[in-house]
């Protein structure tokens, strides 16, 4: 038995999760934006009971490590190493991108790219382009939107995009293998199973 516990705070949605090993054993979560400093504790704790552990039975904690929300990141980071320090326990991070393209890489479109991205400034967004078995296409950068953004994929096969930077990407990238997929964030219900393959 590996309890680890995972904490998301790199967009609005603030969650927590425990994981038995890859067997998920309870999830909170809250959608008020800039949260995390005051809920990301209360979520800890709720999910603790729910599970009915102790915090000393953790065996590793586990983080989004970016892009996203600085203070988002910078709250749910020194939470995580309090938590490891204290008990002498793995810190563990993945790729916020990287935990939304194997959110999505159970959607049925089959052989489809996948574009998690994350808000940034204007036009701009932080993405990366995977294959659906999670091949990594185009390594993680800061891009600033346009008609011709990721032509190379879209005309080589589908590409769904989602996260919440893809919103106002969907009046400009106009193609018919462009798809945008609503109401997709990163989720630590999900990060702890990426965080027990690193475990």
């Amino acid at each position: 038995m590996a309890l680890i516990l995972s904490l998301e705070t790199s967009t609005p949605v603030c969650s927590v999760a425990l994981h038995d090993d890859d067997k998920l054993v309870a999830t909170a979560e809250t959608h008020i934006d800039q949260s995390a400093a005051t809920k990301l504790a209360v979520l800890i704790d709720d999910v603790k009971k729910l599970a009915g552990i102790e915090i000393e039975q953790l065996k590793a904690v586990v983080v989004t490590s970016g892009p996203g929300s600085y203070t988002g990141l910078r709250i749910s980071t020194s939470t995580a190493k309090g938590l490891c320090y204290a008990l002498n326990i793995p810190f563990i991070s993945v790729s916020t991108l990287e935990l939304l393209a194997f959110q999505m890489s159970n959607v049925t479109i089959e052989h489809s790219f996948l574009c998690p991205m994350i808000d940034a400034r204007r036009m701009e967004v932080y993405c990366l382009v995977s294959d659906h078995e999670l091949s990594i296409r185009q390594s993680v950068e800061a891009k600033i939107i346009d008609e011709t953004s990721f032509l190379e994929y879209l005309d080589e096969r589908k590409v769904l995009f989602f996260g919440d930077g893809s919103e106002k990407c969907k009046n400009v990238i106009k193609h018919p293998n462009a798809f945008f997929v609503k109401n997709i964030s990163p989720a630590a219900s999900q990060l702890g199973l990426l965080a027990h393959k690193k475990f």
